[in-house]
């Protein structure tokens, strides 16, 4: 597979892609930390497994399930971003990418984008409108909009089979995304922000009702869990309740604990 190396560096020097530069700077280049993703995504995706990554951004998890052996389908609607994507794998018949947003139901939507900032583009107006004034949100700017269109998890999931492990990043808009989920997988992760904890309250009881009854917790952008352990939905809950203001952001692991939890 390579590193995609001459790809970084040419999309780092390329004026069309100056505002994801720091992105590419930051995700690629740095074996320890591609060891460490590696090693954290190892307990959900063994050789062979299908993974959806939705919300790709430049694709740096595309990177590590692909080094895991899996086959990876990957959801991004920002045209920015998708120019990233298909440059680094584009040679990679195993990774698929879906130029859309993941939503509730499909059709289109409006896209609210912060150009000198992509990472934090987001489909959800409320994320925006929690970010106004919030600490550690000042200077940003959502200063565009696009019109893209919308797929779901379960349309994904008949187009391309059932994963083994979903990774969902998507602003503010990921109880959105898991209303449209309604069939088994055996574990995923949704990311959540300390201004949004309403969404991620919502997509934990999205999840109970899907049958997931095994919760932890990876805060910011470390790949280590919290607690160690599989906790329940309410204990979550408590869990992301009580962090302060200044965790930011982190990722919510989610498994079936009478099912497979390769852990």
């Amino acid at each position: 597979m390579g590193t995609h190396s001459a790809a970084v560096e040419a999309l780092k020097a390329d004026p069309a892609t100056a505002s994801l530069r720091r992105s590419l700077e930051v995700y690629y280049g740095d074996p320890d930390r591609d060891a460490a993703m590696d090693a954290f995504y190892a307990r959900f995706v063994r050789p062979g497994d299908l993974v959806f990554d939705i919300g790709s951004h430049v694709g740096d998890h595309i990177g590590s399930f692909r080094r895991l052996g899996a086959r990876v389908v990957a959801v991004e609607p920002q045209p920015l971003c998708l120019r990233v994507l298909r440059a680094i794998y584009a040679d990679d018949d195993q990774v698929t990418l879906v130029e859309a947003a993941c939503g509730a139901r499909p059709g289109r939507i409006g896209f609210l984008v912060n150009s000198t900032n992509p990472t934090v583009s987001t489909a959800s107006t409320d994320f925006v409108s929690a970010a106004a004034g919030a600490g550690g949100w000042e200077g940003e700017v959502w200063d565009g909009q696009i019109e893209v269109p919308v797929t779901t998890v379960d349309i994904l999931i008949a187009e391309h089979g059932t994963p083994a492990f979903i990774k969902i990043d998507v602003e503010g808009f990921e109880d959105a995304v898991l209303t449209g989920l309604s069939r088994r997988v055996p574990a995923l992760s949704f990311e959540f922000t300390t201004i949004g904890r309403a969404v991620a309250l919502r997509c934990l009881d999205r999840l109970a009702a899907l049958g997931f009854d095994g919760f932890d917790v990876a805060l910011g952008d470390h790949k280590s869990l919290t607690l160690g352990r599989w906790a329940s939905p309410e204990e979550m809950a408590a869990q992301l309740l009580a962090l302060p203001h200044e965790t930011n952001s982190g990722d919510v692991y989610c498994v079936r604990v009478s099912g497979d939890q390769r852990r």
